[in-house]
């Protein structure tokens, strides 16, 4: 079981997909604590790097829509929103 702490700004640090049947154990900032599945963590991942994505006019595949001469070094998401109730 993998355990993880929810930040003061509710989000975990989460840089990659879980597999999807592991059970995660988080611990919200107000002390209360939740198992959620790999597959929901997955998902609010795949939510963040969609928005972040949305946010830098990068298209699915990562590439920049914007001029050549303006970079984007990351391309990806390190933090997740988290909120108790989100579990299976």
């Amino acid at each position: 079981m993998i355990t993880l702490q929810q930040d003061s700004e509710g989000f975990i640090r989460m840089n990659r997909h879980f597999p999807e049947s592991i059970r995660v154990s988080v611990t919200f900032s107000d002390g209360t604590v939740e198992e959620v599945s790999g597959q929901r963590l997955n998902q609010a991942y795949d939510e963040a790097l969609a928005e972040f994505r949305a946010q830098n006019h990068l298209d699915a595949k990562r590439f920049s829509r914007n001029q050549k001469s303006r970079t984007n070094p990351g391309n990806k998401v390190d933090f997740v929103r988290v909120q108790p109730g989100m579990g299976d």
